[in-house]
């Protein structure tokens, strides 16, 4: 079954060109040891507000800009032999290809997909969500999904990502779980949505509020809890 690696990072907004180096060399390392595509997604457009968010995820300062990335490895396997032969490899050995950001507070996990409509296209716009739901609710999500997801299509998404989480380890200073506080009975689900552009998305989001036919839906979740970003993609492959 394919498992998607899924990364949150602040970076200093500074070492935006460095990042991308960074990111593009270690993506074209993992390639070399079975990875089947990289994304890493650089912030634009942040959910604002006091609860919790992409920048308190990670514990961005000012400076920081959050990075929202996803790995994609055709099965746990291949991840797993990756992440033993790889870390040999020069470009990503950090005394080659130094981490131009903080690592102690990157956050990550292990994903499997449990719903996907369309398919990846080069560049355009994500909207990235992390989301606790309750992990005797998982039919209940992916029913959810099914009826919520092909509206957004309809307003011009053009990929769908629905993934629920299979290893999502504690961190010493940050994590998924302390990201949306979820609670012990909860799982972390990790979802994008790709449109063409921001334009696009921006006109898609506003038809999608006003759409009728989220009225009547009972939301499986606690969405108040939920954190949502906006990002470009800077690495693609």
């Amino acid at each position: 079954m394919t498992c998607i690696t899924s990364f949150i990072a602040a970076v200093p907004t500074a070492n935006r060109d460095a990042f991308i180096r960074h990111a593009a060399l270690a993506a074209e390392a993992f390639h070399d040891h079975g990875l089947a595509s990289a994304l890493e997604g650089w912030g634009e457009d942040m959910q604002a507000g006091d609860g919790p968010s992409f920048h308190g995820s990670v514990l961005a300062t000012a400076d920081e800009t959050v990075v929202f990335s996803f790995y994609r490895w055709p099965d746990t396997a291949t991840q797993d032999a990756a992440m033993r032969t790889a870390m040999a490899d020069p470009r990503i050995d950090p005394a080659t290809n130094p981490m131009p950001f903080d690592g102690k507070r990157v956050i990550w996990g292990h994903f499997e997909p449990v719903l996907e409509l369309g398919a990846p296209q080069p560049g355009g716009f994500f909207d990235g969500f992390v989301i606790p739901v309750p992990r005797t609710a998982r039919a209940e999500f992916e029913a959810f999904g099914r009826f919520c997801d092909p509206i957004f299509m309809e307003h011009g998404a053009v990929w769908i990502a629905e993934c629920w989480e299979t290893h999502v380890p504690d961190g010493k200073l940050t994590d998924f779980r302390r990201a949306v506080a979820a609670r012990p009975d909860e799982a972390i689900v990790f979802s994008w949505v790709q449109w063409p552009d921001r334009a696009a998305r921006d006109a898609g989001n506003a038809r999608i509020y006003a759409d009728p036919r989220f009225d009547a839906r009972t939301c499986p979740f606690d969405m108040t809890r939920m954190i949502v970003g906006g990002f470009v993609p800077v690495v693609q492959t």
